[in-house]
């Protein structure tokens, strides 16, 4: 495994991160770039790059900072940014995406690290096309480890288990009819019932009525963030005995999986069928039929045993290695 880059260490690279302004794509990228670099330079963007629209702010990066050694890319509205910026280096910089890459920038990346529910056949022989499990993160085993002791004493009153729900927000091909939210609040009543200590965090994209009706059960035996002030999102992961995680996240099922406690998935009511929702399905079985990492929710938090998925360490442990062998040639030519 290569070595963890600190504070206190001076990284060999440095990193520049473009990402769409969805929090999604922003993790993933500083998920992998704190192990090469702890303080990469962050660029978000909302829209491709035009030329009646030109992206002014990177460009005035480049002429006042460091430039990169490595470009860190996630998001379809990335890519443009990533290639323009990569060209107007003076020293061509490493690129790397966090996902399938766009028909029209598969070869102009050096490296794309593609989750294994979008792998598709004959990429295998793609050299710079590496399968991923999942996303990348910033939720790490040792972290959660670190904070359990500290989470537990807060969280886990009178010795019951905690429970941890992870709930996200509708999106193209989820839905949080009535229905589904009968089923939510059934679930977590039972739960309490049964002897559980219940937290319930919510995302950014969760809409308010959903943290309102969620907010109505808290009593001494159900937890739910308010959403104000500091999110305790690392806490109630690390106090968790097990997590249950709403469909429609795929990052906040990976983070879940840092855990290495019991990761159960709860089925949301379907939007229309298309692409986007058969790649989400084809995620949660790869997740649970094929890798053994996640369980279908049906009422019941049986433990089981898996191994923590370490993918952000991974991918930034490859990212590294080609980025010094691509220094070794003095070419700036990417050995793969």
């Amino acid at each position: 495994m290569e070595p963890v880059v600190t504070a206190e260490t001076t990284p060999l690279f440095h990193v520049w991160t473009v990402s769409e302004v969805k929090a999604g794509t922003l993790t993933q990228c500083l998920g992998v770039a704190r192990f090469i670099d702890p303080e990469p330079h962050v660029i978000t963007v909302r829209r491709k790059v035009s030329w009646r629209n030109p992206p002014f702010s990177p460009l005035r990066d480049l002429a006042s900072r460091r430039p990169p050694d490595i470009i860190i890319s996630c998001g379809g509205k990335a890519h443009s940014h990533t290639i323009l910026l990569a060209r107007l280096c003076r020293k061509r910089p490493l690129t790397v995406h966090l996902a399938k890459p766009l028909p029209a920038y598969e070869d102009r990346y050096d490296l794309a690290f593609i989750s294994r529910h979008d792998w598709m056949a004959g990429r295998h022989d793609r050299p710079n096309f590496h399968p991923v499990v999942g996303v990348p993160h910033r939720i790490d085993p040792e972290e959660i480890t670190a904070r359990r002791s500290e989470a537990r004493a807060r969280y886990a009153v009178c010795e019951r288990p905690v429970a941890t729900l992870l709930a996200g927000g509708p999106n193209r091909v989820y839905l949080y009819d009535e229905s589904t939210i009968d089923r939510l609040l059934t679930a977590v009543r039972a739960l309490a019932g049964d002897g559980w200590r219940v937290l319930i965090c919510t995302s950014r994209r969760s809409p308010s009525s959903l943290q309102q009706t969620l907010a109505a059960l808290a009593d001494d035996r159900i937890v739910v963030w308010d959403c104000v002030g500091e999110n305790p999102f690392r806490d109630y992961l690390a106090a968790a005995d097990a997590l249950i995680v709403t469909k429609d996240s795929i990052t906040m099922t990976c983070e879940a999986l840092a855990t290495g406690k019991p990761v159960y998935s709860f089925d949301l009511a379907h939007g229309r069928e298309n692409a986007h929702l058969e790649k989400f399905e084809r995620f949660h079985a790869d997740m649970s039929d094929s890798l053994g990492l996640t369980r279908r929710f049906e009422g019941s938090l049986a433990p089981y045993a898996y191994e923590p998925p370490l993918e952000s360490r991974r991918i930034a442990a490859i990212v590294q290695r080609i980025a010094l062998q691509t220094r070794a040639n003095g070419k700036g030519e990417v050995t793969r």
